[in-house]
């Protein structure tokens, strides 16, 4: 049976060529100029002022989850259809997931249901999923997070280069957050 995988690598020759600078260079641990230079070039690219590279999208959106204050006991929401590592660092950080449903034509958070999930749960953040490059209605999620007091935290790990109404994915919560292996 032939696999077929959910992300492969495309690593080319320029890749090749950066990895044998980046050891010749002896950066390759803890961080340096490529990190730096590659953090810049993403923040530019998504019209951001800082980028942050983490060692995936998980630690990103726990370390995301820490800076917007979730504490155990708290409430954030998520997506119904997304990874599992969009939830997961709710639960390390001891607070509870609710899950919110999505719309039919975008597969993503579905507007109302955020605001009727906001209004029954009072959350201290939500973590907004851009799926397979789609963005939901960022106009009314922001409004309704704003009205409520929500911290938002975009998971644009899959829309790198994807946008809403001329922004870039990743520039709509307090917090964007890219992955590029998960």
């Amino acid at each position: 049976m032939t696999r077929i995988y959910l992300s492969p690598p495309d690593v080319g020759a320029l890749e090749r060529e950066q990895i044998l600078d980046a050891f010749d260079s002896g950066w390759i641990a803890p961080l340096g100029p490529h990190v730096d230079g590659f953090e810049s070039e993403i923040a530019e690219y998504v019209g951001v002022d800082h980028a942050l590279a983490t060692s995936s999208g998980t630690a990103a959106l726990h370390l995301a989850l820490m800076v917007v204050g979730v504490e155990p006991g708290d409430t954030v929401l998520c997506s119904t259809l997304t990874f599992v590592a969009s939830a997961n660092p709710i639960r390390y950080l001891g607070a509870t997931p609710v899950f919110v449903d999505c719309e039919p034509s975008s597969w993503c958070i579905d507007p109302s249901r955020f605001a009727e999930a906001v209004a029954l749960h009072h959350p201290k953040a939500a973590i907004v999923v851009d799926l397979y490059g789609h963005c939901p209605d960022y106009q009314a999620i922001i409004e309704i997070a704003e009205a409520h007091g929500v911290e938002l935290i975009e998971d644009a790990a899959e829309a790198l280069g994807g946008s809403w109404r001329g922004r870039s994915a990743g520039s709509f919560g307090r917090l964007g957050v890219f992955s590029f292996n998960g």
